[in-house]
């Protein structure tokens, strides 16, 4: 069951997660490593699932050996 307030919102994030994570050359399982949270969380994130909360995002980022700011900086398509 998917529970997000704004779909949009939450696919938009994911995609740009998954960009970052390509860009890396990362799996979603060494991602999920690094991050040190579930890989069945990171690809309900990537798929736009999930709310994923600020302390997610902050692991995600720093996984990703890149900044809060630049995990968040994405458009949303209308």
């Amino acid at each position: 069951m998917i529970n997000v307030k704004n779909k949009k919102l939450a696919a938009a994030l994911g995609e740009h997660i998954r960009s970052l994570r390509l860009q890396k050359e990362l799996s979603q399982e060494q991602l999920a490593y690094e991050a040190d949270i579930p890989i069945s969380q990171i690809g309900r994130i990537e798929r736009g699932e999930i709310n994923a909360t600020v302390s997610t995002l902050f692991v995600i980022a720093e996984a990703l050996k890149t900044d809060l700011k630049t995990v968040v900086d994405f458009k949303i398509k209308k």
